[in-house]
């Protein structure tokens, strides 16, 4: 686990006065991630924020940080650049659905791949609002919107099934709305080394206002969602009368009081195979399953950024020369007067 490294408040985080739509889940999660920082107590000038193209990468503005807005789906590209030369810096990597999943998709899963030690942010509100209600590599077939009048004809991407098919390490998912599990999820990211994403569930105010409505109000997610720790049994429901069992090699929605203590399945965050883990990222209301929010996979491994330098570092070792200088000083030499 990383070091927390010195004391400050989310107001040492905080810049300008963010300009969003009244309600979006960007307002949510900004003063949620000033509050994780504050918490994790990162210095801002060890810390860098970096994003792409949209509304929500315009977060960069308002932190007090290192700060970039880079093109549109490069993020993890400038990300990868800045953690490589500079290991020591924590960096936030901010992307919207389209942003991060689109034009910027084979980055996202490169990362993956990579293990980077990123901070993977992915605000998920289904549509291209900065473009005026476009639909999203998220959005849901038959998704009626300005540039699909009869409706979306494509299947999305679902963020937990891509991160893990790339070899993600780490995935955790939050509502915008609620503070405690945004937070606890940031911190999490943080603590793990290499790549880890986080998908915050937001809603659109203007192009779509309540894609998310049975899990945005602490009521909605009392009944339809599960908070999933490590460890612990897989329980939910407003008086947690509720359980998830194994069902062949499924999951299934039972009560409490009709199975055995030890048929209520157990969260392990950190199980190498990401089989269980993946089968509760994907449940959804819609197939009568609660909505999966917390850390779902959480599994170590070596990184992008650490081999790297270890590599540059034995090789240096090896060489004669060690800056173009010496490099030109390494062979035969003339001089010619």
């Amino acid at each position: 686990m990383k070091e927390k490294m010195s004391e400050y408040t989310a107001n040492d985080y905080k810049k300008g006065k963010a300009r969003w739509c009244p309600g979006c889940g960007d307002h949510f999660f900004l003063a949620s991630l000033h509050k994780a920082m504050a918490e994790i107590g990162v210095p801002p000038y060890e810390t860098a924020v970096i994003s792409g193209i949209g509304c929500s990468s315009r977060l960069p503005y308002y932190v007090n940080t290192y700060a970039m807005q880079t093109i549109h789906g490069r993020a993890a590209a400038i990300s990868t650049g800045a953690k490589v030369v500079n290991p020591n810096l924590t960096i936030w990597q901010i992307s919207g659905d389209g942003d991060g999943l689109a034009i910027g998709g084979n980055h996202f899963i490169h990362a993956q791949r990579r293990n980077i030690d990123l901070n993977m942010i992915i605000l998920n509100n289904r549509i291209y609002g900065l473009t005026k209600g476009q639909y999203s590599p998220t959005s849901p077939r038959g998704f009626v919107s300005k540039s699909s009048p009869y409706g979306t004809v494509e299947d999305p991407f679902r963020p937990a099934e891509l991160c893990f098919g790339a070899r993600g390490r780490f995935f955790a998912r939050a509502v915008a709305s609620d503070a405690p599990g945004t937070v606890e999820i940031l911190k999490a990211a943080y603590n793990h080394k290499g790549a880890a994403v986080c998908e915050i569930l937001q809603n659109c105010m203007i192009f779509n206002n309540g894609a998310y409505d049975p899990i945005y109000s602490k009521e909605g997610r009392a009944e339809n969602a599960i908070y999933v720790k490590h460890g612990e049994p897989l329980i939910f429901g407003k008086n947690n009368e509720k359980c998830l069992v194994q069902d062949g090699f499924k999951l299934k929605v039972a009560n409490v009081a009709d199975v055995k203590p030890e048929e209520i399945l157990v969260h392990d965050a950190h199980c190498q195979d990401n089989t269980m883990q993946l089968a509760l990222a994907m449940m959804d209301n819609e197939h009568g399953f609660p909505v999966a929010l917390g850390v779902l996979r959480d599994v170590e491994a070596p990184t992008y950024n650490d081999a790297v330098n270890a590599q540059v570092e034995e090789v240096s070792s090896q060489k004669k020369y060690h800056c173009f200088k010496e490099l030109l000083e390494t062979n035969d030499i003339w001089e010619v007067k």
